[in-house]
């Protein structure tokens, strides 16, 4: 099952990083601690950042840096037009196959009854 879980989990954690950074700007380390709420989700700045670059080079994200307040400055990360287009279709598509598997979970419970 290793295989199969990161497969699945790869496309599942582009379209939450996409969720996440549509709501607003965000930056690395705090991405990593917002999907790290959710187990199946954890993921390493390792993973994440050669993630954001190939994002930024598809043009997909834009990057910029700013200030921080408690630091030295932090690489946000913001959708471009691209990007949110992208995301629209993404969160169509798992709609779609989400819909799909719970009506194939139903209709496997009907048929065992």
């Amino acid at each position: 099952m290793p295989e199969w879980t990161s497969q699945v989990r790869r496309g599942i954690l582009e379209y939450c990083i996409l969720l996440l950074i549509d709501g607003r700007p965000s930056y690395g380390y705090e991405l990593v601690t917002v999907l790290n709420r959710w187990e199946p989700l954890a993921i390493t700045e390792g993973t994440l950042y050669p993630l954001l670059r190939r994002l930024v080079k598809e043009k997909v994200l834009d990057s910029f840096w700013q200030e921080s307040e408690s630091g030295p400055p932090r690489k946000y990360y913001s959708l471009t037009p691209h990007g949110k287009h992208m995301l629209q279709t993404m969160s169509l598509e798992w709609n779609h196959i989400a819909g799909a598997v719970n009506q194939i979970e139903a209709y496997r419970d009907e048929e065992r009854i």
